[in-house]
């Protein structure tokens, strides 16, 4: 197959058409806010899937021995927080994307299709591949222009964890959300085997107040901080039984890096996208720093029971909404109604702030990029409402207290449990998990 030959959206398209059709049904099917079960492969050589946090795995056929993938690039809609949907763009509906998931020595299809108002292209980060499919527009493959199907195909040489994000126009289209993670497990499933394995990605956003659209051209003075195009308390548990192995993929796609920070253990380091670290490398920490366009893969065994944190350790980063124009309101009494609806001088300046940079609730519309309905921008003093930190949501510390922790950003709770004799987590509250209740 030439690997530079585009398909046209009909008639070439027909290999992929089958493909096209399952990822859109996926996209409109799939909720996207909640972690969906590990998906089991079907063909193809063996492995244990990973489990996306707060996402889902990637479909795929089997085509004369290769494995084929479709990605759909195009603009969504990501509830960020309950009741904060904002507008991204991602893959297959979702932001960031489904996780690829193959086999070292697998032959890979990967169709990729652009819904966007502009031309993409799609890079494998940290994957050993032939020059030309390495994405970069312009300089080893032609741009995918709107409307259009470009493939991908390389065999994978190697194991471990990785990413996929455009190499076209990366300020406003990675700013939007446009990411997703690659996972290559090893030939043999016995090989670097744990009992859970999860996998994330670190985003972050700048939203103005007042609108639905993050801002791809701020640099530094983001409010948003996400697992997954996520924050707390819509960040889904990591769940493990006590003795389990965990493994945890943390990949950062963010502006600034992350100190990734574990309650109640430890954990070894034992991975990069650069691949894994030999055993008598590693090393054990409760804080690892994650950099801006890099993975860290971490491990640990599950040992005390509760519900521990795990989180980013910069404060502010925890806490979720900040910024460098948010005015100092210590010693302020903040207990009027008019404080806490937003009408106080101070929140009417905010708004309207937000609606003089983007045009009143307008987003970015030169980019493909669409407004929120006219309906939902009278909704405008309830998001403010939820981009502030509130005083509810979960305790997530040795499994007791009133559970309002007050974080709303990189913030997670990791969920240990004592193993049942009928093979589930238990009743009542240790059933909160869902779908991750159950064991890989």
């Amino acid at each position: 197959m030439d690997r530079r030959r585009f398909l046209a959206a009909s008639g070439g398209a027909a290999l992929g058409i089958a493909l096209l059709k399952q990822a859109a049904a996926a996209a409109k099917t799939a909720p996207e806010a909640r972690t969906q079960p590990p998906l089991a492969p079907t063909a193809g050589a063996p492995y244990r899937p990973v489990v996306t946090l707060n996402g889902r795995s990637l479909p795929f056929r089997m085509k004369d021995g290769v494995k084929e993938f479709h990605l759909i690039a195009e603009p969504v809609k990501r509830e960020i927080a309950p009741g904060m949907v904002a507008n991204l763009w991602g893959y297959n509906g979702s932001s960031p994307g489904p996780t690829i998931e193959a086999v070292e020595g697998d032959r890979v299809r990967i169709y990729v299709t652009n819904r966007l108002k502009e031309h993409t292209t799609i890079h494998w980060h940290g994957i050993f591949l032939p020059n030309g499919m390495d994405g970069v527009g312009g300089l080893n493959q032609p741009q995918i222009p709107p409307g259009k199907t470009y493939v991908y195909e390389f065999t994978l040489k190697q194991n471990g964890t990785f990413m996929y994000h455009p190499h076209a126009d990366e300020m406003l289209q990675m700013a939007m959300g446009m990411m997703g993670m690659f996972v290559i497990h090893p030939r043999n499933p016995a090989e670097r085997r744990v009992d859970r394995d999860y996998c994330f990605i670190l985003a972050t956003y700048k939203f103005d107040p007042g609108t639905y659209t993050p801002d791809p051209s701020e640099m530094l003075d983001f409010n948003i901080w996400t697992f997954n195009s996520r924050t707390f308390p819509g960040i889904d548990p990591l769940v493990a039984r006590t003795g389990e192995r965990v493994r945890v993929r943390i990949a950062n796609l963010s502006m600034t890096s992350h100190p990734i920070h574990i309650h109640g253990t430890r954990f070894w380091v034992t991975g990069t996208d650069g691949g894994w670290i030999p055993e008598s490398a590693r090393w054990p920490e409760t804080s690892v720093d994650v950099p801006v366009g890099a993975i860290r893969v971490v491990e640990f065994v599950a040992e005390a029971p509760g519900d521990w944190a795990f989180h980013c350790h910069k404060s502010h980063h925890t806490m979720g909404p900040m910024g460098h124009g948010v005015p100092n309101m210590l010693g302020v009494d903040q207990s009027k109604p008019a404080e806490r609806s937003g009408q106080s001088p101070a929140g009417k300046a905010l708004y309207a702030h937000g609606r003089a940079r983007h045009g009143g609730d307008a987003g970015h519309g030169g980019h493909g990029l669409h407004d929120a309905p006219a309906g939902e921008h009278a909704a405008h003093d309830d998001r403010r409402r939820s981009l502030r930190p509130h005083r509810d949501g979960r305790h997530v510390h040795g499994g007791e207290g009133p559970r309002r922790p007050e974080a709303r950003g990189l913030f997670g709770p990791r969920m240990v449990r004592a193993p049942q004799r009928h093979g589930r987590l238990g009743a009542g509250r240790e059933k909160r998990p869902g779908a991750n209740e159950r064991p890989l």
